[in-house]
């Protein structure tokens, strides 16, 4: 198969993008099993755009460069720990060396971690912010001169449900919190810049770097909790991020978007 980029109408042809967190597992199919970065990033591909695949692991970003190369686009693939300053000014320096500009940024980085306030050890909660809040704010911090320089740029922050609905995982629910405010800042700060930036607010939404573990029982409680009784896949992630990032949304930013099959308008069992 091969991209067409003629009929689309996403006005990304020859724009540059940085998606992180856009590896993934080796040999799980392309349907349900895709991660939100590995998704955002093909998508970005078949739109015609050309795409600096991040990840902490070479063979797994390589994965995602593999699957965009194999139909007909344009994407290489950089290690990078996203927490560390200078590994974030290294993934724009590259970019910009690779393709001379750069356009779009989609910070999906993130994880999880159980307990309150009285459980949660404060190395864990600084490592939670690290990964879950500084990341952003790094590749922000370097990313948003590069577009400035070049006319403008999109960013998509991604967060959580538990963010609005928390649930047994304070710290967590505190890092998405600060995402959303992180993102609302930036287009404030930055708009007349020609920056837009928009947060997703992921709901029931399975990834296999996230979900691997969730037993059947409780995917499908997952489910359940949706409007729709059933869950997203990465794929969703990556059909909004895209529209975010591209020129169909030029007059949006500033939004938090809850992508949840409608999850956050009603309270059953998660």
């Amino acid at each position: 198969m091969s991209f067409d980029k003629i009929s689309n109408d996403y006005g990304l042809i020859d724009k540059v993008a940085i998606v992180s967190g856009a590896g993934g597992p080796i040999g799980q199919g392309l349907e349900e099993g895709v991660t939100n970065g590995r998704a955002t990033a093909i998508l970005l591909a078949r739109a015609g755009a050309k795409v600096c695949v991040v990840g902490r692991t070479l063979e797994l970003a390589q994965h995602t460069v593999n699957l965009i190369k194999n139909e007909g686009g344009e994407a290489f693939a950089h290690v990078a720990d996203v927490t560390k300053e200078a590994d974030c000014r290294n993934v724009v320096d590259v970019t910009l060396n690779r393709y001379g500009r750069l356009d779009c940024l989609d910070n999906n980085v993130g994880r999880s971690a159980p307990g309150d306030v009285t459980e949660i050890s404060l190395d864990n909660w600084r490592s939670m912010f690290a990964l879950n809040v500084d990341s952003m704010m790094l590749m922000c911090k370097y990313a948003i001169p590069a577009m400035v320089a070049n006319g403008g740029g999109t960013i998509v922050n991604i967060g959580s449900l538990r963010s609005i609905r928390p649930l047994h995982s304070t710290v967590y629910s505190v890092t998405k919190g600060a995402v959303i405010a992180l993102t609302s800042t930036l287009a404030v700060d930055h708009g007349a810049q020609g920056i837009r930036a928009n947060c997703i607010i992921l709901g029931p939404v399975f990834t296999p770097n996230i979900n691997r573990n969730l037993t059947p029982e409780r995917r499908h409680l997952r489910a359940q909790a949706s409007l729709m009784k059933k869950e997203g896949s990465g794929w969703d992630t990556g059909q909004l991020a895209r529209f975010l990032l591209s020129e169909q949304s030029k007059f949006l930013t500033g939004q938090s978007i809850c992508l949840d099959g409608g999850a956050s308008m009603v309270g059953p069992s998660r």
